[in-house]
């Protein structure tokens, strides 16, 4: 059976992993006949943000119990994990991609990455196995290769439909780090063949969530094809 890792960031779209793009990952997983492998990380997310009213939370969480919650208490620290462990690696969006992953929230493209996410990243290009990257986890495959070999393309989302974030921006700062972009909607993807790397707007975009589904349906369906190749 395939085994595909599901990296979380902790748990809510302000300040973890997003939820939903989560739970529709899990979803595709199960549907495509793998199993899924959480993958958490055992430190202290940035912050902590109350999700009714956007303002910040006096109080400290981890990653790991976090995004325990979404994996029903089955998950593992990454540092336990290695690219012959799984056959892909999906990244759900989510401002802990931003905010935890990297600091791309607060320094942009001249921000960092974690060491642990880095490693797992450039290990699995190099050996040829498979990233799904959701909304704004692109972010985190463009830090992680950035000043590597690996000439990464992905897409962040369209600056020509409904979005809240700036687009543009967005694709600047991946520009930057080395990163190729691709402009797509939301009901489109990007597939980087070379690299092995598919990319997915989500909630990048203004959508319903029946449409964030079949986005990541599309992106999942790349990767079966990947898989099987």
């Amino acid at each position: 059976m395939l085994k595909i890792g599901l990296l979380l960031s902790g748990c809510g779209v302000y300040d973890g992993a997003e939820i939903q793009e989560a739970v529709l990952s899990l979803l595709a997983i199960d549907q495509m006949g793998a199993q899924a492998v959480c993958i958490g990380i055992d430190a202290d997310q940035h912050h902590v943000v109350n999700h009714l009213n956007g303002e910040e939370m006096p109080q400290t969480r981890n990653m790991l119990v976090e995004a325990a919650r979404i994996a029903r208490g089955d998950i593992q620290k990454i540092e336990n994990i290695t690219p012959a462990d799984i056959d892909a690696l999906v990244i759900p969006g989510g401002f802990g991609s931003a905010k935890n992953f990297t600091t791309w929230a607060f320094d942009g493209p001249q921000g960092t990455i974690r060491s642990d996410v880095k490693l797992l990243l450039v290990n699995m290009v190099n050996v040829g196995k498979p990233i799904l990257a959701l909304c704004v986890s692109p972010i985190v495959l463009a830090k992680a290769f950035e000043g590597s070999t690996i000439q990464a393309s992905m897409t962040i989302g369209s600056k020509h439909a409904a979005s809240p974030y700036e687009i543009a921006g967005f694709e600047g700062g991946l520009q930057q780090t080395g990163s190729q972009t691709t402009d797509c909607s939301l009901g489109t993807i990007h597939v980087d063949q070379i690299n092995k790397l598919i990319t997915a707007p989500c909630y990048m975009m203004e959508a319903r969530i029946s449409e964030i589904q079949l986005n990541i349906q599309a992106a999942f369906t790349a990767l079966k094809e990947m898989l099987n190749a």
